[in-house]
């Protein structure tokens, strides 16, 4: 069984996009992380705001097919704070699938 299975519904900061495209891979992955760190719990009460190119910020959301920028940015902090722990993490995943689990096409 996934690791993570059970705790999913509980990521109530976690959209239904962040979920889709954007909730795939390292986006979704680094996203749990921060949440099972305690990083976006509590109110959400920092304004974070600065100009960006137009490139850089189109070039992110395609990428990660968030469409807002609030949430890209929440990724984008995310992923910076918990970079260093992302490949501990991942390979800590290993072995976390039942193996009964069907995995063939």
């Amino acid at each position: 069984m996934l690791q993570t299975e059970g705790f999913l519904p509980k990521l109530s900061t976690i959209s239904e996009t962040k979920r889709g495209r954007a909730g795939s891979g390292k986006f979704r992955d680094v996203l749990v992380m921060a949440e099972q760190e305690g990083l976006l719990r509590g109110s959400r009460t920092k304004i974070v705001r600065g100009r960006m190119p137009e490139a850089l910020v189109s070039a992110a959301k395609k990428r990660t097919g968030i469409k807002s920028e609030t949430k890209l940015i929440e990724v984008a902090l995310a992923n910076i704070a918990m970079s260093d722990n992302y490949g501990e993490w991942l390979l800590s995943q290993s072995g976390t699938i039942d193996p009964e689990i069907d995995l063939e096409y």
